[in-house]
């Protein structure tokens, strides 16, 4: 029976990059009204769950049905979804069910880190789009950047998708140092939008997963403050991580860049970007770490370093978001269909 899952229950808001750990903002120190709970805005973590409640949860697993009496809105993340799972099972059902980039798989237990909204679609598929319009150049060429989408990974007794990733063609890796347990060579680019998901638990799976030695070269990371249904998220912060950059004493890589691209700061200050203003630069070098030895990094056909304009992220969350809500279900008794000809 689906539980609370507590392993990371505190959601601390901002993160150092100097210490490489989250903490909780001065704002939220001071300001009665602002929770250290960013999604507090949304919802409270529920204390005490009836059966019924998990019953509902649990059909996601078992169905694929994402069931209006499960209380979405209201779900305390990260949330066990089912237990004594093995890891091809996990595949099997997020391949069927089409769940990618909101469940993982950790010794056994299936854990909801994200749930399906508007705000965190349109921003992986934005920032993948910035990606792949400044690689253009080099489409349809050995020098081509792959888009690998939420690609599954494995290592040891947990598994991980990135909400995207991105690879030149790189060679097979020595076994079992492989992105799927065995030889598969790890994407260089990696993207975790966090919407649902708290700042401390992306950054833990940054930091302790994806930025591990001889893994991911480059991670973005977004957190877009959650918002009721329907409305346009305000609060938006990007960060870009190296491995270039070294790691600190405690071994995590620092934040080569952090900035915010929403409306509103974490004071509430009104923030008016521009075109240019909110720029991430992956270098090539990074981009193209560890290519296959036949094929030559195209430098005099790609600008370096590449800069992707968080600008049009903005726009395109402000704009889709404005025409569709973030999560449109369905009654399953049929009450929708009342009125239907």
């Amino acid at each position: 029976m689906a539980t609370l899952y507590n392993d990371y229950d505190t959601d601390l808001d901002s993160y150092s990059s100097v210490s490489g750990k989250c903490s909780t903002s001065a704002s939220s120190a001071t300001t009665a009204t602002q929770s250290e709970d960013e999604n507090a805005s949304v919802s409270k973590p529920l204390v005490r769950m009836s059966d019924e409640l998990k019953k509902f949860r649990r059909l996601w697993w078992d169905q694929g049905n994402l069931h209006p009496k499960a209380d979405w809105d209201n779900v305390k993340l990260p949330y066990l979804l089912a237990e004594s799972i093995t890891f091809e099972e996990y595949e099997r059902r997020g391949d069927m069910f089409n769940v990618h980039g909101c469940w993982e798989w950790r010794n056994g237990k299936v854990i909801i880190i994200e749930l399906p909204s508007d705000p965190h679609e349109i921003c992986i598929s934005s920032i993948s789009r910035e990606l792949m319009h400044r690689c253009g150049s080099v489409i349809q060429t050995d020098a081509e950047i792959y888009g690998l989408g939420s690609i599954r990974t494995r290592v040891g007794g947990s598994g991980k998708e990135a909400d995207a990733s991105f690879s030149p063609e790189k060679p097979d890796v020595t076994s079992p140092n492989g992105r799927d347990g065995n030889n598969k060579p790890w994407p260089n680019i990696v993207i975790e939008v966090a919407y649902s998901e708290t700042v401390q638990h992306v950054m833990d799976k940054v930091q302790n997963y994806w930025l591990h030695p001889n893994r991911a070269h480059d991670v973005i990371v977004v957190k877009i403050n959650p918002v009721p249904r329907g409305q346009v998220p305000m609060r938006m912060r990007a960060w870009h991580f190296c491995v270039s950059d070294g790691r600190l004493p405690n071994g995590t890589v620092p934040a080569r860049n952090m900035f915010e691209f929403g409306t509103q700061d974490e004071f509430g200050n009104a923030l008016n970007i521009q075109q240019g203003a909110r720029i991430i630069s992956i270098q090539l070098d990074c981009l193209y770490h560890d290519l296959l030895p036949n094929i030559q990094i195209p430098r005099k056909t790609l600008p370096d370093p590449i800069e992707l304009d968080f600008f049009f992220v903005q726009r395109a969350i402000f704009r889709m978001t404005k025409f569709y809500s973030s999560l449109c279900i369905l009654p399953t008794d049929g009450t929708h269909l009342a009125n239907e000809p």
